[in-house]
């Protein structure tokens, strides 16, 4: 007679599909949310309330700082790569007129690249089968944005892929950096402690590059809030508590399974369709994501 798994156990094994569902909406809050403002401001704005909400919650809360300054230093490194550039680069990919689909796969590469250094920064092995199911998974993401690639002019793809090259480098140099350095710490110091050289270094490239205006709206208002909350402080909590608990190559091919979401999300809020070729490339990522992180 098998025995269930436990309340924990179920808990733990649903919580990377938790995230990846909370992560493929990001795309979404933006879709919405950037008709009314400029990227950098948009994510100044978003930074600024994260910040408030989570200094409240430390306060309330007591929760423990790091006792280094060291410590500190890296937190926020690591917060300024995970979330200032990336999110810089994919907001502002999908300002310029990159599909979002088309920005999910640039990012989605980042699997292919955080197994190829792994194992020198982090002492990781990568096995065969975490290898094909990496390949595989890349393939599937090539296959769901296939049709939307097309649909960008050739001569104005190089500029607009340069921002959502950006974001690649960023989320793969975070979570690398963080898995080395800071894998630990306390969720909610380090949320305030992340968030606020992203806000300070967006907030100057905003003034700098941007008017800082802003429409406001029931879309846009819904779109901020929908990225504070479930974005900033609910699905990066899951993300680093997932580079916590597991491997730099098993988390990162999480990230393969955004696009595929995302598309399912659009589909379901926006109407747009799936085509066989889609629905193909679905499976074969989620194929690829349960051969990569096998061996845990």
């Amino acid at each position: 007679m098998t025995q269930r798994p436990s309340p924990p156990a179920m808990a733990a094994a649903l919580l990377p599909w938790l995230f990846v569902l909370l992560w493929s909406t990001g795309f979404i809050g933006a879709k919405f949310g950037l008709p009314y403002v400029e990227p950098l401001t948009f994510l100044t704005l978003r930074y600024a309330i994260v910040l408030v909400l989570m200094a409240a919650v430390v306060l309330v809360l007591r929760a423990p700082w790091p006792r280094s300054a060291r410590q500190w230093l890296h937190i926020g490194v690591s917060g300024l790569f995970v979330h200032g550039v990336y999110l810089a680069g994919v907001f502002t990919a999908i300002a310029h007129g990159l599909p979002s689909g088309v920005t999910a796969l640039v990012v989605g590469l980042q699997p292919l690249i955080t197994a190829l250094v792994a194992g020198t920064l982090l002492g990781e092995s990568v096995r065969p089968r975490q290898w094909a199911g990496l390949a595989l998974g890349f393939t599937g993401v090539a296959l769901v944005v296939a049709g939307k690639i097309a649909s960008v002019p050739v001569h104005a793809l190089l500029a607009m892929l340069v921002p959502a090259v950006v974001a690649l480098a960023g989320i793969t140099a975070g979570t690398l950096y963080q898995k080395r350095f800071c894998p630990t710490f306390d969720l909610r110091t380090g949320s305030v402690i992340q968030y606020l050289p992203c806000l300070v270094a967006t907030g100057a490239l905003a003034l700098a590059t941007e008017t800082m205006q802003v429409r406001w709206s029931g879309e846009f208002l819904f779109a901020l809030g929908w990225l504070v909350l479930v974005l900033s402080v609910g699905a990066v909590s899951l993300l680093n508590l997932l580079i916590r608990r597991g491997g730099a190559v098993h988390v990162a091919s999480l990230f393969y399974l955004t696009p595929p979401a995302t598309a399912l999300i659009a589909w379901a809020m926006f109407g747009e369709t799936l085509g066989g070729l889609a629905l193909a490339g679905m499976a074969l990522t989620a194929a690829g994501v349960w051969l990569a992180r096998q061996g845990r």
